[in-house]
């Protein structure tokens, strides 16, 4: 199982800090905003963010000094809710989360979601997932 707990020890440094907490941990610094958790996860300018919605993140927005932005348009934005519901939106149009009414991915089409994007629940279906075919090809 990938966690995002891991220990980055600098050179220069003795102790080890943990980077990527989740908005769950005491030493992260969150941000709730409506329907939203900012997670900061480092950076001066531009300071970054994971976006987590419920608790899934949808992706990573930006804190320039004079605005916001988010990873998959070049809008600038005032307030950082702007910046999250732009992602969210952006997000649910090209398909990339499924309404709760759909069905869940086949293990075939798990494969092909990127992995920081899979639930627990969707690794442990891969996990025992045993594939057809008998002609595995090493890419």
């Amino acid at each position: 199982m990938i966690s995002p707990f891991s220990l980055q020890e600098a050179d220069w440094d003795e102790s080890p800090e943990k980077i990527l907490l989740p908005p769950t941990d005491p030493n992260a610094e969150v941000t709730e905003i409506p329907g939203y958790k900012l997670v900061y996860v480092n950076g001066g300018c531009p300071r970054n963010y994971r976006v987590y919605k419920a608790d899934s993140m949808i992706g990573v927005i930006f804190q320039h000094l004079t605005h916001w932005s988010n990873g998959v348009d070049s809008l600038r934005y005032a307030e950082a809710l702007d910046a999250a519901v732009g992602l969210d939106e952006f997000m649910t149009m090209t398909g990339y989360f499924t309404a709760t009414t759909e069905q869940p991915f086949t293990e075939e089409e798990l494969l092909d979601i990127e992995f920081d994007a899979l639930t627990f629940d969707e690794w442990e279906r891969l996990k025992r997932c045993v594939p057809e075919s008998r002609d595995l090809v090493a890419a």
